[in-house]
């Protein structure tokens, strides 16, 4: 699953962990982004010290086993990790999916854990730049889901979701219990708070915010993005 931060990915990672058949892995190049880039992000040593920061063994982790002899392996994965020199050749193996957001959510959102977020940050350009990737392989247009369509009819979307990924809907992936969770990132106390009072998905979005100057040319920049990925949504 690609996204952009704050783009619902970890409650979709909950859903997908409430299944008996999957396993999942919250940001697996976190670390590897982290160290080739050198940005600072709130965590960032301990984020590098818990996790592992050489993306071809990210890359060969990514590909098997599962953990658990599970059957299904749901991958969270930031756009923005995926720097260039990473290697990109396990996503041939596996199923992409584009999880969507509109701008202007996700930078209010994110500006509120780092200050004055770039474009590079949200994710956006290198969301469509991977999707670009991806449906040159296939021959057509990846799988595209978008948040506010899971917070406005869950059940709808996931089942919409599941039979594009060729499994069935399994209705505990609607509810999971507050708190945080084993298998979080060493980043969930920055970045999960919310997400641990939550017991599923929150019904609707709320209007779009109102942003300063300088986050509305942000979300004006990362809007072509978006809007380009919504057109082929499930």
């Amino acid at each position: 699953m690609w996204s952009g931060p704050r783009n619902l990915s970890s409650a979709m990672m909950y859903a997908f962990a409430q299944r008996a058949d999957c396993a999942v892995w919250d940001e697996p190049f976190y670390a590897a982004y982290l160290q080739a880039s050198g940005i600072d992000h709130p965590m960032r040593e301990a984020v590098i010290a818990a996790g592992e920061a050489d993306a071809v063994k990210v890359a060969q982790a990514c590909l098997g086993p599962i953990p658990q002899k599970k059957t299904l392996f749901y991958q969270k994965h930031m756009t923005l990790h995926m720097v260039p020199s990473f290697p990109r050749g396990f996503m041939r193996s596996c199923t992409n999916v584009f999880l969507i957001r509109h701008p202007a959510r996700v930078v209010a959102s994110y500006a509120k854990k780092r200050e004055a977020p770039t474009l590079a940050d949200i994710g956006f350009v290198q969301q469509a730049a991977l999707f670009d990737e991806v449906a040159g392989w296939l021959g057509h247009a990846p799988p595209v889901i978008d948040s506010a369509d899971i917070l406005d009819k869950p059940l709808e979307s996931l089942t919409k979701l599941c039979d594009a990924l060729g499994i069935s809907f399994d209705p505990a992936m609607l509810a999971w219990p507050a708190g945080p969770k084993p298998y979080d990132g060493a980043w969930a106390p920055v970045w999960y708070g919310a997400l641990h009072q939550s017991t599923g998905f929150q019904q609707g979005e709320s209007a779009l915010p109102e942003l300063p100057p300088a986050y509305g040319a942000l979300a004006e920049a990362a809007m072509p993005h978006y809007e380009r990925l919504a057109a082929h949504k499930l």
